[in-house]
């Protein structure tokens, strides 16, 4: 995608020379080596790619994992999942290993998405050490191995496509290809309704020929992913019922998951329609308007909504102001820096460096804090008694205990009451849990729990270690990390 369309220098292709493909290899070897290192310092993902894994080695479904509500259908990860599965089957890789893939994988789609759109692949290396230093926790959003990362590398490359040709009809090929990726994205990342955004952003762009084709592949490409679930409607109406009650059911934003928390993103935005603006008129630029390109109007949309959904401004508006970004640097390097200039070679290393530098540095533990991180298992005699019996449910009010347990014991014959999304327990159960959150883990919160308690089951609560949760009627255990374990009095 050019922001305009003039022409580039007459020498900035070279076909015989080396140095645009050893720009390039030093690009991906770059993207490559990035998650690599940050794996090789342990590092392990706090949510969702945990239980992603987990269930792939456990090859239960959902309702055999967790207590659900009736409203459940499917869940909306399908084709992660299955993915997932047939690796694990293929190769017997147990759930770190298959963690340890999902980063690196899907760091790779994100991080590497623009590569085959872009004439200067040092551009997107630049782009991409800029904003991880405007936007700290971009680089760990790209670093938690979760299906959404292909999303994002899918909306990367729409937002190329679709900017790519002055407004004109893409071409069938292209609307193909637009397609097939929606597919894909809504096949692993199943909420279809929020490619929406970019079909908008084309609109206010009035760029409509390409809005038209992106909201026809749009409309394809949801019913085709959908379909290879083999339950497309449920699929296609889980994932809007999900997200309605992820949002909806909660009075305030204070007791909804972080990532759905507003937030705002400051002046990042500003400040680079503010830097684009500038250098089109430094290096005179003949470009469109910005207010012609989608990623210009998705970026402020996501920045706006963000105030309303955190993952609106990271999942779409960052990504498109990205692309706006490594557009622009990549048209200005076509204009003042050959193909075959071997100065390319210096500058893509000196970018490849501080990037590398600055994404994999252990900044506040970011990439470390896990190591310390400890786990419930099955074999831990000092836990004998303690866990939940066969059949049993697991009662805690923290997600993180669900992850983090269920990444260690995928074949355990238990169940939990929280799982990776609190609305998806039975209506009781969430208005238990809301309470809890509501009065910050009150004790007398949990009564209704302990009420609902079997002998099977297994009530854990976080308190202070040296002594048990002023909670009655149970008798408490020290676990570990000041989670200690209730169960109803044995009788003698």
């Amino acid at each position: 995608m050019n922001p305009s369309p003039a022409p580039a220098p007459p020498d900035a292709e070279s076909p015989g020379s080396p140095v645009p493909r050893w720009v390039l290899l030093l690009s991906l070897l770059t993207l490559l080596a990035i998650p690599a290192r940050v794996i090789s310092y342990g590092y392990l993902p706090a949510d969702d790619a945990l239980r992603h894994a987990a269930k792939a080695v456990s090859g239960k479904s959902w309702a055999d994992i967790l207590v659900l509500g009736p409203h459940y259908t499917v869940d909306h990860n399908f084709g992660w999942e299955a993915l997932l599965r047939r690796v694990h089957q293929a190769t017997g890789w147990d759930a770190e290993r298959l963690v340890d893939l999902s980063v690196l994988g899907l760091f790779l789609v994100a991080a590497g998405s623009a590569l085959p759109w872009l004439k200067r692949p040092e551009a997107w290396l630049g782009t991409l050490l800029l904003f991880f230093v405007a936007w700290p926790p971009l680089a760990g959003r790209w670093m938690l191995g979760r299906p959404l990362l292909l999303s994002l590398g899918v909306l990367i490359s729409l937002l190329f496509l679709v900017q790519d040709g002055n407004g004109a009809r893409p071409a069938r090929g292209k609307v193909a290809a637009m397609t097939a990726l929606i597919a894909l994205a809504v096949f692993t990342h199943g909420v279809w309704y929020l490619w929406l955004l970019p079909v908008l952003a084309c609109f206010l762009a009035r760029a409509h020929r390409p809005a038209l084709a992106l909201a026809a592949a749009w409309a394809a490409g949801a019913v085709l992913g959908a379909v290879f679930t083999g339950r497309p409607v449920d699929y296609l109406v889980e994932a809007v019922r999900t997200a309605l009650r992820a949002t909806q059911l909660h009075p305030t934003a204070r007791t909804l998951v972080p990532e759905l928390q507003p937030v705002s993103g400051g002046l990042v935005l500003f400040l680079a329609w503010g830097g684009l603006l500038v250098l089109r008129r430094l290096a005179r630029l003949e470009a469109r308007p910005l207010t012609r390109l989608p990623a210009f109007w998705l970026a402020g949309l996501g920045w706006t909504l963000g105030f309303l959904n955190r993952r609106v401004w990271e999942d779409w508006g960052l990504p498109a102001l990205l692309v706006l970004v490594a557009a622009h640097l990549d048209f200005y390097l076509r204009g003042v820096l050959a193909a075959a200039a071997p100065r390319r070679l210096a500058v893509t290393a000196g970018l490849a460096a501080a990037l590398f530098c600055v994404t994999t540095s252990d900044l506040d533990s970011r990439w470390t804090r896990g190591l310390t991180r400890q786990y419930l298992t099955r074999d831990d005699p000092a836990l004998a008694g303690w866990l939940p019996e066969p059949s049993g449910i697991f009662y805690a009010a923290d997600p993180a205990f669900f992850y983090e347990t269920f990444f260690k014991n995928p074949r355990a014959d238990w169940r939990y009451i929280l799982g990776f999304e609190m609305t998806l327990m039975p209506p009781e159960d969430f208005q238990i849990l809301y309470r809890i959150l509501w009065n910050f883990g009150a004790a007398a919160s949990y009564r209704p729990w302990v009420d609902k308690l079997r002998p099977q089951d297994r009530l854990f609560v976080r308190s202070d270690p040296g002594a048990p949760p002023p909670i009655p009627g149970l008798e408490w255990h020290h676990t570990l990390g000041g989670m200690w374990s209730g169960r109803l009095p044995r009788r003698p």
